[in-house]
This record gives structure tokens, C-alpha cells and sequence, in this order.
């Protein structure tokens, strides 16, 4: 009993880990991507819009398998691997990071890209203001809420993250196994105590962060942003 409760602790921290180093990947990557995407008419930024909005449709298998072959040897993964003396970035911690941050992607980029175009372009309308510092002194402050919405949308879609991490890590203890995957093994087990107590505060943590958000909605309404 002793040793499941350190693999189960010893998951927890795993998950947490993971969900923040996603989110803030997320967020450096992301507000960026939302602000082009908002002010860009390319179409290029049409393609690239529809291609981060593909893991809101597809199913979350199908995504890990295609990130498992682009980090497998031979592949994109494999020469980033070989930096540090790795043939691969499958079944590897950093690996089931790439297929959190490609899964979270839309959530987090999507609400930061919608509360960009509601501000519209007076606030952003300075000749003499490069794109960069306009982004960092005008566009960011003024979505700030929203931006603080999206991290937390982020952060918990990591936690509560599986069909891509199993598909991209093989869930091996202690390296690549979720928290999430306990619930699954559990369950084929008929452990159902266990199950229930981690899908329990999984529900728990879910409903405490649609609690937040609601709050930050309100915020929201009253700014006008």
C-alpha cells in the first residue's frame, strides 16, 4: 500500500510538473501566435490558424500518434534528441511536453486571438510603435484578464491530459505516467476505491477552476474587455 501511494505521490508531482511547464510554453508561445493571428489577413495565417485548431477535432490518439512518429528517430525529434546524446524524444518526459503544449495549444490561443480582435486596432493605431513593443505595452495589458483565463484553461487541460501523453510517453512509472492514467488502470483493475478517490479530486480540481473562471468572466463583463 505504501509503495502505490509513492508511485501515486510520486505521479502527482509528475502531472503538476508537466501541466506547468505546458502552460508556460502555452503562454510564451501563444500570446504571441494570438496577436499575429489577429492582426495578420495572409493567407498563411488562415492555414496556420486551422492547423492549431486541429486538436480540438481530432481525436486525442490520432494526435499522439502523429506526434510520436514527428519525435521518433529519423524525425524532427530525434535530431533535437541528439543535442543531448538521445536518438529519440518518444517515451521521454519532453516528449509527452511537445504533445501537452500541441494539445493545449487552441484553448489557450484561441480566447487570447478573440479578446485581440475585441479590443480592435484604436488602441493599437501608433506608427511609430515597432509590432513588438505595441504587443508588449498595449496588446498584453489590455487582454490581461483573458490572458490569466487562458493559462488557468491551460494548466488544467494538462493536468487532466492523457489519450496524447499514452500515446506519446507508453505511460512508464515515474518518467511518463500521468496521474490520469492511474484512473484507467485502476478501473481494468476493479480498484474502484482508488479510481474514485483520483477521479474525485480530478472533479474537484476541475470544479474549483471553472469556479475561478466564472469569477474572472464577471471581471470581464464589468472591464468591457
Amino acid at each position: 500500500m505504501d509503495t502505490v501511494s509513492a508511485e501515486i505521490w510520486q505521479s502527482v508531482g509528475l502531472t503538476i510538473e508537466l501541466a506547468s511547464l505546458t502552460t508556460m510554453i502555452l503562454l510564451v508561445v501563444g500570446a504571441p501566435l494570438a496577436w499575429w493571428l489577429a492582426r495578420s489577413k495572409t493567407v498563411l495565417s488562415k492555414a496556420v490558424a486551422t492547423i492549431i485548431a486541429l486538436p480540438l477535432v481530432l481525436p486525442p490518439t490520432a494526435l499522439g500518434f502523429c506526434v510520436l512518429v514527428l519525435l521518433g528517430p529519423n524525425r524532427p525529434g530525434g535530431f533535437l534528441a541528439s543535442f543531448w546524446g538521445e536518438h529519440t524524444l518518444a517515451f521521454t518526459f519532453a516528449g509527452i511536453v511537445v504533445g501537452s503544449v500541441l494539445s493545449a495549444l487552441p484553448l489557450v490561443v484561441q480566447p487570447i486571438h478573440n479578446a485581440f480582435i475585441a479590443i480592435g486596432g484604436g488602441p493599437l493605431v501608433n506608427q511609430r510603435a515597432s509590432p513588438l513593443y505595441a504587443f508588449i505595452t498595449i496588446g498584453l495589458p489590455l487582454v490581461r484578464l483573458e490572458f490569466l483565463k487562458a493559462a488557468l484553461v491551460g494548466f488544467a487541460h494538462s493536468i487532466g491530459t492523457f489519450g496524447v501523453v499514452m500515446m506519446i510517453g507508453g505511460n512508464i512509472p515515474g518518467r511518463t505516467k500521468v496521474l490520469s492514467a492511474y484512473v484507467i488502470d485502476y478501473v481494468q483493475a476493479s480498484r474502484w476505491s482508488e479510481a474514485s478517490w483520483i477521479s474525485g479530486g480530478m472533479v474537484m480540481f476541475a470544479f474549483a477552476v471553472i469556479f475561478i473562471l466564472t469569477f474572472i468572466d464577471k471581471r470581464c463583463a464589468r472591464r468591457g474587455t
